[in-house]
C-alpha cells in the first residue's frame, strides 16, 4: 500500500523580517505562495525488518542527504511518536526544488511526509496534531499544510488564511523562477541582517503595508516587499546586476526567501526573452522554471 503526495514549492510575496527574539529567531511577516511546481513524495508501507530502522529514504537527487538529517526522516519519527503508529514505511523522492534557494524544498518535504503518513494511517493524526508537528520540524512547515497563500507570523509557526478577495488576486498568477548556481544560506542570511541592523521593518509597518493591500484591489505586483534584498545583494551582486535593470525597466522581479532564487511575476508574454538574459547573465548552470501560484 502506498500514497504519492506533492511537495511544493513556495515563493514569498511579501516578506518583512521585524526583528531578533531573544530566544535567536526572527519575527516575520509574510505572505507566502504555494506553486504548482515542486518535488513528489512517495510512501509505500513495507515490512518490519529486525535491527533496522522503520524509516527509510531514496532520492532522484543523489546529492541530497537521505539520512537522519532529513526533514522527511524527522517528520516521519516525531509523526511515530505522536501517534503511536508502529508501520514501517519506504520513502522515495523526486526532487525537482533546487537546495539553497529560499523555495522551501525541505520543509515541504517535511510537511509532505506528514500528509503521506496521515494517509497511510488512515488520519491517525488530528489537524492540530499535524501543524504542531510541523512547527517541531521547522519555521516554513505548517504553511505546507495548507493549499493556497497564507500570512505567516512570528517565526512562520503561526499561519492565517487571506481572505477570498485576496486570493483571487493571486491564484493562477503565472512566474518565472529563476536561481543563479550558487545558494545563499539561510542562517548566514539572518545573520548578516542582524550584523548590519539598518534592515528589519517595524512590525507596525508591515501590518499596515499588509492591511492596505489586503483591503484593497491591487494586483499581486504591488504586493511585493523583501527586506532580506540589503543584506544579500550586498554580498552576492550578481543577484542586483541582474534584477536592478530589469526593474528600472518596469518588470516585477523580487528575491525569494533569504535566496539565492528569483521570482518575476510574468503574464501571457513570452518568457524566452527573459530566460535569455537569464542565461546570458549567470550561465547554463542557472535555474529556471515557469510555473503559478496555486
Amino acid at each position: 500500500m502506498g500514497v504519492t503526495v506533492f511537495s511544493p514549492a513556495k515563493i514569498n510575496l511579501f516578506l518583512a523580517v521585524t526583528g531578533r527574539r531573544s530566544d535567536g529567531f526572527h519575527d516575520l511577516v509574510s505572505v507566502v505562495a504555494p506553486l504548482d511546481f515542486g518535488d513528489e513524495l512517495e510512501a509505500r508501507r513495507v515490512p518490519k525488518r529486525d535491527g533496522e530502522s522503520r524509516f527509510s529514504l531514496t532520492c532522484t537527487d543523489p546529492a541530497l542527504a537521505v539520512d537522519r538529517t532529513n526533514l522527511v526522516l524527522r517528520a516521519a519519527e516525531a509523526f511515530a511518536a505522536a501517534t503511536g503508529w508502529a508501520e514501517a514505511v519506504e520513502f522515495h523522492l523526486h526532487k525537482r526544488i533546487p537546495v539553497g534557494a529560499g523555495l522551501g524544498g525541505g520543509s515541504s518535504n517535511g510537511a509532505a511526509a506528514l500528509r503521506a503518513l496521515n494517509e497511510l494511517s488512515g488520519g491517525l493524526a488530528r489537524a492540530d496534531q499535524m501543524t504542531a508537528l510541523a512547527v517541531g520540524l521547522g519555521s516554513d512547515c505548517p504553511l505546507f499544510l495548507r493549499d493556497g497563500p497564507v500570512v505567516m507570523r512570528g517565526r512562520g509557526e503561526r499561519v492565517d488564511d487571506l481572505p477570498e478577495s485576496a486570493l483571487r488576486r493571486l491564484r493562477g498568477q503565472p512566474v518565472l523562477l529563476f536561481k543563479p548556481s550558487f545558494g545563499v544560506p539561510t542562517v548566514w542570511a539572518y545573520a548578516r541582517m542582524a550584523a548590519r541592523g539598518t534592515d528589519y521593518v517595524a512590525p507596525a509597518e508591515a501590518e499596515a503595508k499588509l492591511r492596505t493591500w489586503i483591503a484593497g484591489e491591487a494586483p499581486a505586483a504591488k504586493l511585493l516587499l523583501n527586506n532580506f534584498e540589503g543584506p544579500v545583494f550586498e554580498k552576492y551582486v550578481a543577484l542586483p546586476a541582474l534584477l536592478e535593470p530589469w526593474r528600472r525597466e518596469g518588470r516585477t522581479v523580487i528575491l525569494t526567501g533569504s535566496g539565492s532564487a528569483c521570482v518575476a511575476l510574468t503574464s501571457d508574454d513570452p518568457v524566452t526573452p527573459l530566460i535569455d538574459r537569464i542565461r546570458a547573465a549567470w550561465g547554463e548552470a542557472a535555474f529556471v522554471q515557469s510555473a503559478c501560484i496555486r
